[in-house]
């Protein structure tokens, strides 16, 4: 990994940076005022927020009719922006899991960011499906107790159910991955911390000590919690596909569904963490710990990940048109061909053609291009969702069952209001905690099994008294 990892070592080591100097870039956002960027960003996202809380108790209050949806195209905005949550939060478990395994160190500076990029997603997520039951103080009736309900007795069979024992665990296991990774962090802003400030960050670190025996216990938990976490990875967007695989309706009765799915989801989730960590980078001056070599290896991710949900879109019309079955054949002409080709043509070309622009180094180490390209992919796979949804269940086999369907304003208030409770938490969570990593950011400066020695640096080891909590000291140069 040396070709990666080496790069941001250098600009560390070249910058003059310090254990001290990291800890105090990247804990005093935490510590300092907010920045006027800060306060405008949360502002817009608390308005939305709000927006969000008003529609859902007018939802609550009216009834699910105030929506589009009707008897035909009954999955509308609703389950097009559960899936699309979903595949945002994908990333987060993605960045930390599967490539903290494989030894990927590239991740470093990226990863909690989208860890906490998946919590907030899928917080995001389930909410559409519980207010798409329309008495949502039902929604206990998904969870199976002992029977004392007769025949509503929650249906095994149904990969409804299946998606919420998938979240669930996902969003459980996730959730402990964040917090296991961010005890050391929190240890250090609390010996910088004083009065209440203090005991809180006492409180949420657990005590921690920086000890030999805490590293050894942190590491053994993350890779337990990155093993339990990586078929998760595979599993919750696979099951999330089974809501259409498993129907016989033409256009979702497919196998590819599943890796189709999963590929999509990791391409979005990808271009959602590029988004998030483009504003963190600029705003919060983090230009020497998200570096374009970071940068550079997401953007790779989303071309290998675009070209398989590429595939996949060819795949399927293959498969339609060599099927002989005129009601598939019908699905997928109608997806191209009818009322809601614009969908169709806008998936393709945000999904399958702008990411080969990444093909291009130039491009995919441009911040303005790689931000843009970010925003153009998270709006072709919104598009993909509705597609699936939408534009299959608009033409049913009996023509007198044909309809069309187009959003209220209470379902548009609703899917930017989510928008303005991820960005508000996500907010939140800068203010609260570290945005990069500090201690993984610091053993990239271990060398020869020393510390590195700048011009800056304090007590002839490079950091102060704060540091020594979030730092791994025990570990070798070859793991660094």
């Amino acid at each position: 990994m040396s070709h990666v990892v080496s790069p941001l070592r250098h600009v560390l080591i070249e910058g003059n940076k310090s254990y001290h100097n990291i800890t105090e870039d990247l804990c005093s956002p935490t510590e300092k005022a907010p920045t006027r960027e800060w306060y405008i960003a949360f502002l817009l996202s608390t308005a939305f927020f709000g927006l969000y809380i008003f529609t859902i108790v007018w939802t609550v209050w009216k009834g699910i009719g105030v929506w589009g949806a009707n008897r035909t195209i009954n999955w509308a905005w609703d389950i097009t922006n559960f899936v699309w949550w979903i595949g945002i939060g994908h990333a987060g478990t993605l960045i930390s899991a599967i490539l903290l395994l494989f030894r990927q160190r590239w991740r470093t500076g990226v990863n909690r960011a989208a860890e906490a990029m998946t919590i907030f997603a899928v917080v995001c997520a389930g909410q559409f499906p519980i207010f798409h039951m329309g008495r949502v103080w039902l929604a206990f009736f998904i969870f199976p107790f002992p029977n004392t309900r007769g025949p509503l007795w929650a249906n095994f069979n149904s990969p409804l159910l299946w998606d919420v024992f998938a979240i669930s665990t996902y969003f459980s296991v996730s959730l402990l991955f964040w917090y296991t990774g961010l005890v050391p962090d929190l240890a250090t802003v609390r010996d910088r911390a004083t009065g209440f400030r203090k005991k809180m960050y006492e409180y949420a670190s657990f005590g921690w000590t920086g000890s030999a025996k805490h590293w050894q216990r942190w590491e053994s938990l993350s890779l337990i919690l990155a093993g339990l976490s990586t078929p998760l990875v595979l599993s919750v967007h696979t099951i999330v596909s089974f809501d259409f695989a498993t129907s016989v309706i033409p256009g979702w009765h497919t196998t590819i569904f599943p890796p189709y799915f999963v590929a999509g989801a990791i391409f979005s989730g990808f271009a959602m963490v590029l988004t998030l960590m483009l504003i963190t980078r600029k705003v919060l001056k983090l230009e020497e710990y998200i570096t374009l070599n970071h940068i550079e290896s997401m953007n790779k991710v989303i071309v290998l990940t675009g070209t398989i949900v590429g595939v996949a879109y060819l795949t399927e019309l293959f498969i339609a048109w060599y099927s002989g079955y005129i009601y598939e054949q019908f699905a997928f002409y109608n997806r191209v061909f009818g009322v809601y080709w614009w969908s169709y043509f806008g998936m393709m070309f945000c999904n399958v053609v702008s990411p080969q622009l990444f093909w291009s180094r130039k491009i995919r180490r441009s911040i303005w291009w790689t931000f843009f390209l970010s925003i153009v992919v998270n709006i072709g796979m919104w598009f993909e969702r509705f597609v699936i949804i939408a534009t299959t269940l608009a033409r049913d086999y009996l023509p007198s069952s044909w309809s069309y369907y187009s959003p209220t304003w209470v379902e548009i208030g609703i899917f930017t209001g989510t928008m303005g409770l991820f960005f508000f938490l996500y907010l939140i969570f800068t203010r609260v905690a570290p945005v990069v990593a500090v201690a993984e950011v610091k053993s990239i400066l271990k060398v020869a099994g020393s510390q590195y020695i700048g011009p800056n640096a304090k007590h002839g080891h490079g950091h102060d008294h704060h540091d020594s909590k979030s730092v791994p000291t025990h570990r070798t140069e070859e793991e660094a």
